[in-house]
């Protein structure tokens, strides 16, 4: 599957990839000049529904949401899951 292919209800043209990718690669570059770290795949995504809702193509609502989702869960599952596993190792070795 495209990454982004189910964002949008249309398929993307030429000048919304491009300007997908061209969003990325500065957000990318900018996040390394300031030593942030960022999820490329999140960063995609979010240029792929920026050029989605400009175009006046419908988005995926249910696959916006998912999205979201799993981006504000991602920190805080990731925390708890290296302290568990960090406490557990600790304990055992």
């Amino acid at each position: 599957m495209k990454v982004g292919e189910k964002i949008g209800k249309q398929h993307l043209t030429y000048g919304q990839g491009t300007s997908a990718e061209l969003v990325t690669m500065l957000t990318i570059d900018d996040a390394d000049a300031y030593g942030l770290q960022v999820s490329t795949t999140h960063v995609l995504s979010s240029g792929v529904a920026g050029t989605m809702a400009a175009n006046g193509s419908d988005l995926q609502w249910n696959t916006v949401r998912r999205l979201v989702l799993a981006w504000v869960l991602t920190l805080p599952a990731s925390i708890a899951l290296a302290a568990g596993l960090y406490w557990l190792f600790k304990h055992v070795f």
